[in-house]
C-alpha cells in the first residue's frame, strides 16, 4: 500500500508552531518515529529543534517508569532556538510514558494514548497506577484526550502481511505517526519515500508493513474525524541556501575528524556501545578513508583505556559513553588525570 494522504474534508486552522512529544517503552520506537517527523518537517521547510530523551538505566524492565523513551520536536514557521519545555501533543504508548510525561503535556494539548496497553492490570501498576487513568476524569481534566487502539490499527492492517506477529507490531509506532500527520495536515509523500528507500531494497516487507500500517494511522484519523478542524504550521522563512539535517551525535563525529585532521594527528576511538552514544561509532567506522580508527572494546573499562594508550602514542584519543557507563570509566579517567595524558 503506497498511498499518501486522502483529501480531507476537515477544515485548517494555522499556527505559528507546536511541539510534538513520543513516549513509551524503549522498544516502541519512539526515536524513529520523532526522527521521521523531524525528518518530514525539515523538507517541508519548518524551523525546528528535536530533544531524544533516553532512559537512564541498562535495559530497564518493560512498563516501568525508567525504562520510558522519549522524543521531542519543535517545529515552527518562525525561528526556533530550542526544543521547547511542555508539548502541545503527548503520545503515550503505555502507562509508564503518560505517568512520566503528562505533568509536561500544556493544559488544552492533546493526549494520544494506546488504550491496548492500559488494559493489562500489570502494566498500570508497574506504572503506579492505582486505576485505569484513561477512565479517570479528574486525572484526564484539561486535556483533548484521543483514545486509539494502536496495536489492534496495526493487527488488522498487517492481517495479511508475511511478517510474523511480533514484527509486525513493531509498526504500531507508525501508526501513531500517521495520526499526528494528520492533525497536522502533513503530506506522508518524504515519509513513504524514506522508508522505501532505509528498507525497501534490504526487507521490502517490512518497508510495505511499515508504509501500510502509516497510511491507516492517517486513514483512520480521517475517517472518525479525531479533531474538528486539522493544525497546520507554515514554511518558515529561511535564507536560501543548502541545509542538512544533522543530530548531536553525527556533529560530534564529525567536529572529531576535523579537529585531528587540524591537529595532524590520527583519530583512535575506543568504546562499549550503549544508547545514546553508540550513533558516534557508527559515524567514525564510516570514515576509514580519512584515517579514522574505531575500537568496539569489550566492556568500558578497556574502552576507555584503549583510548588513553592512544593517546600516550600520540594519537587523538576519544571515548564516550552515558550514564552508567561514564562510572564505570570513572577510574580509568582518574589515570589519565594522573599521567597528563590527553584525552577526549
Amino acid at each position: 500500500m503506497t498511498t499518501t494522504n486522502i483529501e480531507s474534508k476537515v477544515p485548517i486552522q494555522k499556527i505559528d508552531e507546536a511541539v510534538i512529544r513520543f513516549a513509551g517503552d524503549s522498544g516502541d520506537g519512539m526515536q524513529l518515529t520523532g526522527s521521521e517527523f523531524t525528518s518530514n518537517a525539515a523538507l517541508f521547510g519548518n524551523d525546528l529543534a528535536t530533544f531524544p530523551d533516553f532512559p537512564a538505566e541498562i535495559r530497564a524492565p518493560a512498563g516501568t517508569l525508567p525504562g520510558v523513551s522519549a522524543f521531542q520536536v519543535r517545529f515552527s514557521s518562525q525561528d526556533v532556538f530550542t526544543p521547547g519545555s511542555q508539548p502541545d501533543v503527548l503520545v503515550a504508548m503505555n502507562p509508564a510514558a503518560l505517568k512520566v510525561h503528562l505533568p509536561d503535556l500544556k493544559k488544552g494539548g492533546i493526549l494520544i494514548a494506546n488504550t491496548a496497553a492500559f488494559e493489562k492490570r500489570l502494566s498500570l501498576q508497574q506504572a503506579g497506577w492505582e486505576t485505569n487513568p484513561l477512565e479517570d476524569e479528574a486525572i484526564l481534566q484539561g486535556y483533548r484526550v484521543i483514545q486509539v487502539d494502536l496495536n489492534k490499527l496495526t493487527r488488522d492492517t498487517l492481517e495479511d502481511s508475511p511478517l510474523d506477529a511480533r514484527a509486525r507490531m513493531r509498526c504500531k509506532n507508525f501508526a501513531a505517526l500517521g495520526v499526528c500527520f494528520w492533525i497536522y495536515s502533513r503530506d506522508m509523500t518524504s515519509t513513504i519515500n524514506g522508508i522505501n528507500a532505509k528498507f525497501g531494497k534490504k526487507n521490502p516487507d517490512v518497508a510495505a508493513a511499515n508504509i501500510a500500517v502509516l497510511n491507516a494511522g492517517y486513514n483512520y484519523a480521517e475517517t472518525v474525524e479525531l479533531l474538528d478542524h486539522h493544525l497546520q504550521v507554515e514554511k518558515a522563512k529561511l535564507p536560501p541556501g543548502k541545509y542538512r539535517n544533522i543530530m548531536g551525535n553525527q556533529a560530534v563525529a564529525l567536529g572529531l575528524i576535523a579537529a585531528a585532521k587540524l591537529a595532524k594527528l590520527d583519530l583512535f576511538y575506543g568504546t562499549y556501545p550503549i544508547t545514546p552514544a553508540s550513533d558516534i561509532l557508527h559515524h567514525l567506522a564510516r570514515h576509514k578513508s580519512e584515517g579514522v580508527i574505531t575500537f568496539q572494546a569489550e566492556d568500558e573499562i578497556a574502552a576507555v583505556a584503549s583510548a588513553i594508550g592512544a593517546s600516550f602514542g600520540g594519537a587523538l584519543g576519544v571515548t564516550a559513553s552515558s550514564g552508567p557507563g561514564i562510572a564505570l570509566k570513572g577510574e580509568a579517567l582518574g589515570l589519565a588525570v594522573m599521567t597528563e595524558l590527553p584525552l577526549v
